[in-house]
């Protein structure tokens, strides 16, 4: 071969590598230059393009929390109370007094859900707004709830409502013709025999009508009224502070007692703590009922 011809083979193969050279060299910087304009886009515009398309699912995911909230069942269970008795028993005869907070002489509270005057006698109810099954009976500490094949106990009603009559006991200064009814609304059904007092959605109305003979005169009526009324402390957030204080002092040092007096809130994530039992050791212990998605704690 003679020498001009090898030296022109040579120089078209340095030929071909340069072309392959310049074009990987091309090649990858338009990849990296994607690839940088990919990383200079403002995350942010895409945030912000997310949630323009889902902004208008964040109030119904608000809506619904609240409406599942046990704050909101137990003023809706009051609420239909409270309208069975406008509705159902004459108001010229049965004063009504709602959600009143009253202070005891030991320095207590307790916040009671509804209270009759009339003259037939003086009924306190309490309001349970409750699904699934009850158990309970009148001298159980704690009563049960199954819901779904799931068991959560809570206190007595027929206890908790004592606590209410003996302040009216105290305030009026008589203990007779003071009447404890305690009514469950809800979708519930009763697995257990209850005591007389103890009632599903309207039944304790027929009970209350069952007094029928006259005890108070119309003054004696109108003046425990106006003496119970008074004796409500104002309905504020320091009356609520002060009422979850006493909670906490007569049951214990459980720091997340609503003023319902039952309920225990998780302090994480606002949904009701439920009693639950250490499978190994056997010791009980209060549990968030919106585990696992918070694990919170508390001891009893």
């Amino acid at each position: 071969m003679t020498l001009w011809r090898h030296r022109l083979l040579v120089g078209q193969r340095r030929g071909y590598r340069v072309c392959f050279d310049s074009f990987l060299i091309y090649f990858l910087e338009k990849k990296y230059q994607i690839k940088a304009t990919f990383q200079m886009l403002d995350t942010s515009s895409i945030l912000i393009s997310i949630f323009s398309s889902i902004w208008y699912f964040i109030p119904i995911i608000l809506l619904i929390a609240f409406f599942k909230s046990p704050y909101f069942k137990g003023k809706a269970g009051e609420a239909m109370v409270n309208t069975a008795n406008r509705t159902r028993l004459d108001k010229s005869i049965y004063n009504s007094i709602e959600d009143i907070t009253i202070k005891m002489h030991d320095g207590t509270t307790t916040q009671i859900d509804h209270i009759l005057v009339s003259k037939f006698g003086i009924f306190v109810i309490e309001t349970k707004n409750m699904k699934g099954w009850i158990f309970g009976s009148k001298e159980q500490k704690r009563w049960t709830q199954n819901i779904y094949g799931k068991k959560h106990s809570f206190q007595n009603p027929l206890h908790q409502n004592y606590k209410h009559t003996k302040a009216i006991e105290e305030l009026l200064g008589f203990k007779e013709n003071i009447h404890s009814i305690i009514t469950f609304v809800g979708d519930c059904d009763f697995k257990t025999d209850m005591p007389h007092n103890v009632f599903q959605g309207g039944g304790y109305i027929n009970y209350i009508k069952s007094f029928h003979k006259p005890i108070f005169t119309t003054s004696s009526v109108s003046k425990m009224t106006h003496k119970i009324k008074n004796a409500g402390l104002e309905k504020t957030r320091n009356t609520n502070k002060m009422h979850v204080s006493s909670l906490k002092n007569r049951h214990g040092k459980s720091s997340n007692i609503t003023i319902n007096e039952v309920k225990i809130i998780c302090k994480r994530c606002g949904n009701v703590m439920k009693e639950r039992e250490n499978k190994k050791t056997g010791a009980k212990f209060l549990g968030c009922s919106n585990f696992p998605i918070c694990k919170n704690t508390e001891q009893i």
